[in-house]
């Protein structure tokens, strides 16, 4: 970038008070920690002249050479930043001369004019979003081409199989998703897999898309081998079958230089420039065969148009660090005439890359528009089927080993086996992340191109939903336990159809079930607990413990099986309310029987009282209205779950509707208890 420059004019020092003495004094250490500290300031501030004199007053007193070359880079830092790029280039030139400039002297003059580039063609920004092909919607965001092996990412976006491994191999960090910017690392250091619903819809699809991406696997794998000639044949076979592919004419470009055909390594990176002007690979290939022949002023210009499309680029920086600056800063002084010409000439390259792009989506406008109809006319909603509901995929997501499922038909079969259904292979890890994401590109093509088959999925979803979520017919049944209004019931799920129903119970919106005895006749007893979900932890193999509560009570009309678990028809118990003396008395009953429960509660083990509270807390409060409440008072259920009753004898108080009856029961109980600690 330096052949640019102008003849640069001397810079001479305002005259700021006390400048002459701040010069004399930057040999003492305790001055130069403080200028230091002045110039770190300055730069902050983004006073860059203040910054750059603090420098040059640092130089004056200054006669170490290596001293002297760390300083004259960052005066010119200083200035550069400053936006004097004349007087910075000569100051980087009289360091050249001092000693040998390293590639770090030089980063900060290479992020600003990247930068500056980036900020001059803002316009840019909205064409590096699209890949502006003529197959937008099936196009890898990392290489802008045709998504060739894809790869699934754990958010749902797809991107080239090579395309991630090269990210990985490059970045030497975990890949980000171009999309939207979550991890997108294999977890499971198997690699990443080919999506084969997406890549085999792809081969269906685009069968010379696919065909030019197999010949170019084909010459990589003879570029590896060092068969040039070979690869070079794929290559040219590969772009007879799509003439407007920029990767395949950038790795041309790459085998022609291994061949030493500069020339042509030349004219096909220009040509890939020119179909994707926003690839960033493509101006790097350029720059580097510019160098190879020896135009290494027009080489790093390239180099600065790819860190200006991706600024971390390290290959970009690594390569132009390579260059011989310390000639070219030397010998181009005197062939420019002004540095704003660089940023001219970059975006008048850009710009005419934009044209040249514009007129080529003009030119392929028909030939997209039947691409778009023959994937209309190759569309058989067989292709986007579930291999395990045998249906249109609804809420697609794909596995690390690359299938792709329903996303409830894979969690059923998860909870009975953390192996994928078709390939066998372990997804514990996948299980434990529970990062269920749906698939981007497959639900896309769904919504796209079979609009009424989605609508009918959608509504068989719909109904299945609403009956799930119907608290009165087929309400799931955890048979298990007793369990009480208001009362706490902690579950550990481990049971596969559980492990469903607690889902469903979950995705209903509903989160309620209902709990039962068992019953050795009808499977499970006729009155049981609506229960509500409150609190889910998974574990990493796929159990699960439930944080519940009572609610209502029920009695159950009809039992039922729905994918092997209990359900059932059922009609909800609330306590028949009573008035005038029969109020009364059941007020004196209530008041008696509380201050009866609190004795006992009170009479229990310091030790056995504790466990009981830190199970189900505390006795509750007597309510000063017994009859409020549908259910009754809650001490009373609280009562009822901590007495040591079996199930057996804690049932018929749950099917009782009159709450004199209940809490006579529950005297006549704690009248035992009472008797027999006695005895």
């Amino acid at each position: 970038f330096f052949f640019l420059a102008a003849a640069a004019p001397v810079r001479i020092t305002p005259e700021l008070p006390g400048a002459e003495h701040g010069c004399k004094e930057q040999s003492e250490p305790d001055s130069r920690a403080a200028a230091d500290m002045q110039h770190t300031e300055a730069f902050q501030a983004k006073n860059f002249d203040l910054a750059a004199d603090i420098y040059e007053c640092q130089l004056a007193a200054t006669r170490d050479p290596d001293t002297r070359l760390e300083l004259m880079v960052k005066l010119a830092d200083a200035l550069a930043f400053g936006e004097k790029f004349s007087e910075a280039l000569d100051v980087y030139r009289r360091a050249s001369e001092v000693g040998r400039l390293r590639p770090a002297h030089l980063n900060n003059l290479i992020d600003y004019l990247s930068g500056s580039v980036r900020r001059q063609d803002s316009g840019g920004g909205a064409a590096l979003g699209t890949t502006g092909t003529r197959f937008e919607s099936f196009s890898c965001r990392i290489c802008l081409s045709f998504l060739f092996e894809p790869a699934t990412l754990p958010c749902g976006h797809s991107f080239c199989k090579k395309c991630l491994e090269r990210e990985r191999k490059e970045r030497e960090r975990p890949v980000m998703c171009r999309d939207c910017g979550r991890s997108g690392d294999d977890s499971s250091g198997r690699g990443y897999r080919v999506n084969v619903v997406l890549s085999n819809l792809l081969a269906k699809w685009f069968p010379s898309l696919h065909q030019a991406g197999l010949l170019r696997r084909q010459g990589n794998g003879m570029y590896a081998e060092r068969r040039m000639e070979a690869a070079l044949d794929k290559y040219n076979q590969a772009i007879l079958i799509v003439s407007m592919d920029h990767i395949l004419f950038s790795n041309r470009s790459q085998i022609h230089s291994s061949l030493k055909n500069y020339d042509e390594a030349l004219k096909d990176a220009e040509t890939a420039c020119r179909l994707m002007p926003h690839w960033s690979r493509g101006h790097v290939r350029k720059a580097q065969t510019l160098v190879v022949l020896g135009s290494t002023e027009e080489a790093l210009r390239e180099y600065l148009v790819c860190l200006s499309i991706e600024p971390d680029c390290r290959l970009a920086k690594a390569e132009a660090h390579k260059v011989n600056l310390s000639n070219s800063v030397t010998t181009s002084l005197h062939h420019a005439k002004n540095v704003s010409l660089l940023s001219v000439e970059i975006k008048y390259d850009i710009v005419g890359s934009r044209f040249f792009s514009q007129l080529l989506s003009d030119l392929l406008l028909t030939e997209g528009a039947a691409i778009q109809n023959s994937v209309h006319d190759y569309v058989d909603p067989t292709d986007l089927e579930c291999s395990l509901c045998m249906r249109l995929l609804y809420e697609p997501v794909t596995t690390p080993c690359g299938h792709t499922f329903c996303l409830q038909c894979l969690e059923r079969c998860l909870d009975h086996n953390p192996k994928c259904p078709l390939c066998k292979e372990e997804l514990s890890e996948y299980l434990v992340q529970r990062q269920y994401c749906k698939t981007v590109i497959i639900e896309m093509l769904i919504s796209k191109y079979l609009p009424s088959e989605l609508m009918e999925r959608q509504k068989i979803h719909h109904d299945e939903m609403t009956e799930l979520s119907n608290l009165n017919k087929n309400v799931p049944i955890f048979v298990c336990t007793m369990a009480f209004p208001t009362v706490p019931c902690p579950l550990h799920i481990f049971e596969p159809c559980y492990r469903l129903m607690i889902r469903r119970c979950m995705e209903t919106g509903t989160k309620c079930f209902g709990m039962c005895l068992s019953d050795d006749r009808k499977g499970f007893a006729d009155y049981g607990c609506l229960l509500e979900i409150r609190d889910v932890k998974f574990f990493s193999d796929g159990r699960s413990v439930v944080d519940t509560i009572g609610r209502r009570r029920f009695k159950v009309v009809q039992h039922s099986e729905r994918d092997g678990y209990n359900t059932a028809d059922i009609e909800y118990l609330e306590d028949v309310k009573v008035e005038g003396a029969a109020e009364h008395e059941l007020q004196s009953l209530h008041d008696a029987v509380y201050d009866q429960a609190l004795i006992w509660v009170n009479s229990l083990k310091a030790e056995q009282k504790e466990r009981i509270e830190g199970h189900f807390g505390p006795l509750p409060e007597k309510d000063s209205e017994p009859q409020a409440c549908p259910n009754g008072p809650s001490w009373c259920w609280w009562l009822l779950a901590v007495l040591p009753l079996e199930g057996r004898a804690q049932l018929p108080f749950l099917a009782l509707t009159s709450l004199k009856d209940r809490l006579s029961g529950i005297r006549k109980v704690l009248l035992f208890m009472t008797y027999s600690r006695h005895r």
